[in-house]
């Protein structure tokens, strides 16, 4: 049995930072990775995707460029290369990480999968073969989520895409079939069209983004169609059949049967936490019925001494949130703090194009909890810098209290919408009201500048 001060199951963006720094306090500790270090966000989530989608934005630029005058001939996309350039990325980022933790006193990196054999104890299975008893005072589970794949007949019999295998295509899809309409479906759907792919989007529900406002949602729609994206609501795939290289998908769309011929299926369906391996019965920690781990907003489990950060305790699935919730831990466990995740603000973003940023809460949450709120609208065709640059797709929204004009959430589905939407988190974060922004002086002709204009809405 070896024996540690502290050991964290995961090197994701909580994990590795939360490792280093227990070490760095002169705790002994173990890091366990069963795969590749740097977690989803390093390896196959935020930045390879990313920087994948920052070549599909240049592909539609270069189509775009017409209506501003520039005329671009024979525009190729060189797919070979975008994944080059996008492995390159990850190897330097997976690289920065390693060497990180290398350097770190009183860490060691163990490359295994871990189970927990008793309360605090744990059998990790090296990768190399062999297996090691493992035991610690304090854990840490940092173990994230994993692709959900759906129960669908015929499924298991082909070679479906995950958000981790589409990247690691070798050509191409002729057409592919997207089920699901989250983040990672709708990325991938703009991404793979512009790179040339004919995209079919399935969504069970009645639109896409149901826990985004229906403006946004319809607005998003109509962006996507544009770019000849064929999203299908209301429709269910029932079943896949393989013949040669081709896929027939049988759909189920309010009552009505049809089918789909496809050369590829990418499921983005949702995620499910990776916690099925760790055998928490032996350790008594407590998960709800999906399998996420239950914590308090201390993030510690039913088991003192054992912690869960990031992606498999439930609630909101981003990086940003995983690495605050290192913040929270270490204050905690290091300092006696007393950090806490209640009244966490949750930023976030999808990177279609343009892009969608997010904070606090929506027009459609502020009526299910019965708020007094005034809305305010405005669309991109009237926002200078968006005609200037030819751009006037999306729009921006935000959320009031009525009686202390405090900016309760918005929403901003613009060129840089992320960051244009950070600036209202900043104004929530400060409690600055909404007609110091509406009267504020802002560098023109910025998006920024823009803001003075949604919240005089409100005025009229």
């Amino acid at each position: 049995m070896k024996k540690y001060d502290a050991i964290v199951i995961g090197s994701g963006q909580g994990g590795t930072p939360l490792a280093k720094k227990l070490a760095e306090s002169g705790l002994k500790t173990a890091l366990i990775e069963q795969r590749w270090v740097g977690g989803t966000c390093v390896n196959d989530g935020c930045s390879p995707t990313k920087a994948m989608i920052a070549s599909a934005k240049y592909a539609w630029l270069a189509n775009h460029g017409k209506t501003l005058g520039v005329t671009a001939d024979n525009v190729h996309i060189d797919f070979a290369a975008i994944i080059k350039r996008k492995n390159a990325i990850v190897n330097s980022m997976r690289k920065n990480v390693e060497k990180g933790i290398s350097e770190t006193a009183n860490l060691d990196l163990v490359v295994g999968s871990a189970t927990f054999s008793g309360v605090k104890e744990l059998t990790v299975k090296l990768n190399k073969g062999d297996s090691e008893q493992y035991a610690a005072d304090q854990i840490f589970i940092n173990t994230g989520l994993a692709p959900d794949v759906p129960d669908m007949e015929g499924i298991t019999d082909i070679d479906y895409l995950t958000s981790t295998t589409i990247m690691e295509l070798k050509e191409l899809p002729k057409h592919l079939l997207i089920i699901g309409s989250g983040y990672i479906g709708l990325e991938f759907g703009q991404m793979f069209r512009r790179f040339g792919s004919e995209i079919t989007i399935l969504e069970p529900s009645e639109r896409i983004l149901t826990h985004e406002d229906a403006d946004i949602a319809e607005e998003i729609t109509k962006i996507l169609s544009e770019e000849n994206i064929k999203i299908m609501t209301n429709s269910h795939a029932v079943a896949v059949v393989k013949k040669g290289s081709d896929l027939t998908v049988h759909i189920e769309k309010s009552s009505r049967k049809s089918t789909i011929h496809c050369s590829h299926i990418l499921i983005a369906a949702g995620r499910k936490p990776q916690t099925g391996e760790l055998n928490l019965p032996a350790s008594g920690i407590q998960t709800d019925e999906k399998g996420y781990i239950k914590v308090n907003d201390k993030l510690e489990t039913s088991q003192p001494g054992i912690y869960a950060l990031g992606d498999v305790k439930g609630g909101p699935a981003f990086t940003h949130i995983s690495y605050d919730d290192y913040r929270i831990i270490s204050e905690n466990v290091l300092e006696k703090g007393k950090a806490s995740t209640a009244g966490r603000l949750v930023p976030y973003c999808m990177f279609i194009d343009p892009q969608l940023g997010r904070i606090g809460i929506t027009e459609q949450e502020a009526k299910k909890q019965g708020l007094d709120v005034r809305v305010a609208v405005l669309k991109n065709y009237a926002v200078a810098r968006a005609v200037e640059t030819g751009d006037e797709r999306g729009m921006m929204k935000a959320v009031v209290d009525a009686k202390t004009g405090k900016i309760l959430g918005a929403a901003v589905l613009a060129e840089q919408g992320g960051e244009i939407v950070t600036i209202l988190q900043m104004a929530m974060m400060g409690n600055v009201t909404y007609d110091k922004i509406r009267n504020g002086v802002f560098a023109h002709p910025t998006y920024a500048e823009s803001l003075n204009n949604l919240f005089m809405k409100l005025d009229t």
